[in-house]
């Protein structure tokens, strides 16, 4: 593939929070593509409208944890996954799998997005195991009870976090 274009990517999400699962795929994604946007939803429609962190601060954690990548941007969108993949000259659409259920999820949406624009390919990377388990709704859960989050997120988002919900 040495002489191939690597092309650009979209590695989109929440983000809220942002876990070490996440950055993990986002570090395998940049060693694959020449460019890798980290794309943060504004507004989830699948898991609510409201995030515990606005748009912005989701951006500053993720731009702080890959600031060594020089090949990542992090930037927000508010529209259809392809059109912002199409507005920024992306072949790609990346995320991550840990289980069966996120396959069945991903699958829909993966028919969904080939038929709005069969040209922007899905591409599934495996969690690696020790992030396989590992989800922002359980990060927020445990946060709300005072769990110990250092082996799941960076320790500004922990902290932000357990001022955000901790009981």
């Amino acid at each position: 593939m040495s002489d191939l274009t690597r092309g650009v990517a979209v590695c989109p999400g929440t983000y809220d929070p942002v876990t070490f699962g996440h950055l993990d795929i986002v570090q395998r994604a940049a060693g694959v593509f020449d460019r890798v946007i980290v794309a943060v939803v504004e507004k989830p429609v699948r898991k609510g409208s409201q995030t515990v962190f606005s748009t912005e601060e989701r951006i500053s954690f993720i731009t702080d944890e890959v600031e060594n990548l020089e090949n990542v941007q992090v930037k927000s969108f508010g529209n259809l996954l392809v059109q912002f993949a199409r507005e920024n000259a992306a072949t790609a659409i990346i995320k991550g799998l840990r289980a069966i259920s996120d396959f069945e999820y991903e699958f829909e949406m993966n028919q969904l997005n080939r038929t709005m624009d069969p040209e922007i390919e899905s591409i599934y990377l495996m969690s690696s195991p020790n992030y396989s388990f590992l989800s922002s709704s359980g990060v927020k859960e445990l946060a709300m009870f005072g769990g110990d989050l250092s082996q799941l997120v960076p320790g500004r988002v922990a902290k932000r976090l357990k001022e955000e919900l901790q009981r």
